[in-house]
């Protein structure tokens, strides 16, 4: 498995085990809630809706305390796919907060989002509740204009905030719902929240999003944590994980998953004939695809929110690699040594007319292939049986095995040059070099990486880039994100220290020299090259 998903992090809300509750607050709790009325409600009464999976998460924020009394779980983090009533939910606990068993005098709760319009969403649903009920109206306090209602009774009060309206210091809510975290550019105002809560004993934060796109912002940080806690990685009883999520490599048309991650499907919500249709659509519609994924399934999308290309374009160049076919052709190689504990990779291209063909060789250490594959969220046992990965001894990079697939390669192809970055490569370039192997320094700075870059992008783009479809090196591209200099020249880093581009650097150092090769331009003659850079 590649992610937390259905299966691990939330198997405790459909297996029937007991929830502590040794002060009766999960029972209060979810007794109060079933007093709730909802406007659009089709039960009795129009009496709330709250089925066994919310009635299970309710008992399991509530019911564990301490000795002390004090609630155990002070952060929620659920990644929920859209149309199973999250917010319904949210708004409903917000009461509880607020009119309910859990408000304290004079208490805060707030609602916060990316930006008006979403905070009003959870608040315009809890004020729906409000008025299905007369005689919880009657005791409400309402300045719509401020998204703000209170309880007259105890001044306990509830207010839609939005990370577009500054940062808000000086809040010490006893709640706080953050609403679809992923959406959020800048993190300041989760922030305040955050350590606004640490203020008050007794206080919860609760997080419900679906998933987003890339690893550079505070919702990806998060989510990583909560999986670290749901993997037993990180002992932190504080956090409550509940990450209803498909697999990166699962099947995106399968009802079984839709059902696994979807908890409301089994009551009737989202609809499954409009996720049939939404899913029909996707299959021509590669954009479509991708927010069926994001939004339905909780797949979190490619690792870059800036990504290098668009990957239905990168796609494209999927077609068959042989080879066979390019055996004594001319051929030159980029390798990425990068730490002994991560992926190492050489990369193969030769040129087919005016398109560029690219090959992979992917090494890491065969120790703990799926602890490896549970913190990168990608199938490393499942490519190491297909072949995409050669597994090393250890729980370090064998660096003999790489240097003798440099050398396979250099006996079956024609080889014109092996460029390396010095940084991690000396020892294993001074051992080529010795038996007179075509051995050239590539550096990862900007006066290097950036032409490389931009003849890979053009290469791409062009649909000029064969690269066989390689799980791996497809994974290392969606990873890239890119750093654009005042003159306009890019250059990859990663975007989270777990991302894995290795197979993308090398690539582009590989394309690059071919492209300079083809023209007849070596290395020592390049822009790039002064006598600084000479490796003997």
């Amino acid at each position: 498995m590649t992610t937390i998903s259905a299966t691990s992090s939330t198997d405790w809300i459909f297996d029937d085990t007991p929830i502590s509750d040794p002060f009766g607050r999960g029972e209060r709790a979810v007794q109060f809630l079933r007093l709730l009325r909802h406007p659009k409600s089709r039960l009795p009464g129009k009496a709330f809706q709250l089925d066994p999976w919310q009635e299970r998460i309710v008992r399991r924020i509530y019911g564990p305390c301490g000795e002390d009394g004090r609630r155990i779980v002070k952060t929620v983090v659920m990644l929920l796919p859209r149309g199973n009533r999250k917010t319904s939910l949210g708004a409903a606990l917000g009461l509880l907060h607020t009119i309910g068993p859990e408000k304290v005098p004079g208490g805060e709760s707030i609602f916060a989002a990316s930006d008006r319009k979403q905070a009003r969403i959870g608040y315009d649903e809890a004020m729906g509740i409000i008025r299905a009920d007369a005689r919880i109206e009657k005791r409400m306090h309402l300045l719509d204009s401020k998204n703000r209602f209170t309880d007259g009774r105890s001044r306990a009060f509830l207010e839609a905030i939005s990370a577009d309206a500054g940062t808000q210091h000086g809040r010490t809510p006893v709640f706080a719902l953050v609403d679809e975290l992923h959406a959020w550019k800048k993190r300041e105002l989760y922030d305040v929240i955050r350590t606004g809560l640490v203020k008050v004993p007794g206080s919860l934060m609760m997080v419900i999003t679906t998933a987003g796109r890339g690893q550079e912002n505070v919702a990806a940080d998060l989510i990583d944590y909560a999986r670290k806690v749901a993997r037993g990685e990180v002992d932190d009883p504080s956090v409550l994980p509940i990450l209803f999520e498909a697999r990166q490599d699962e099947d995106w048309t399968d009802e079984a998953v839709w059902h696994r991650v979807n908890p409301g499907l089994a009551y009737g919500y989202p609809d499954i004939e409009g996720l049939r249709q939404l899913a029909r659509e996707a299959r021509e519609k590669p954009a479509d695809r991708e927010a069926f994924r994001q939004l339905h399934l909780n797949v979190w999308l490619d690792h870059s929110s800036d990504p290098f290309v668009e990957m239905q374009v990168y796609d494209e160049g999927g077609g068959e690699v042989d080879l066979v076919d390019f055996e004594d052709e001319p051929c030159w190689l980029g390798v990425d040594l990068s730490s002994v504990n991560d992926l190492t990779v050489v990369v193969a291209c030769f040129r087919v007319g005016s398109e560029y063909v690219v090959y992979p060789w992917f090494f890491c250490p065969a120790d703990n292939l799926q602890g490896k594959a549970d913190c990168d969220q990608v199938p490393y046992p499942t490519w190491a049986e297909d072949g995409f990965i050669t597994p090393t001894p250890g729980n370090v990079v064998d660096y003999h095995a790489v240097e003798d697939c440099i050398r396979e390669a250099c006996a079956r192809f024609e080889v014109r040059e092996i460029a390396f970055d010095p940084h991690m490569g000396r020892n294993m370039m001074a051992n080529l070099a010795e038996d007179g192997l075509p051995v050239v320094e590539f550096r990862q700075g900007w006066v290097t990486m950036a032409p490389a870059v931009k003849e890979l992008e053009r290469a791409i783009l062009g649909r000029q880039l064969r690269h066989g479809g390689h799980p791996v090196l497809r994974w290392n591209f969606q990873n890239i994100a890119v750093e654009t200099d005042k003159a306009g020249n890019k250059s990859f880093h990663k975007g989270k220290s777990r991302d894995r581009i290795d197979g993308a650097v090398a690539a582009a150092m590989a394309v690059a020299r071919a492209a300079a090769g083809d023209m007849g331009i070596s290395v020592y003659d390049s822009d790039a090259w002064s006598d600084e850079h000479a490796f003997m």
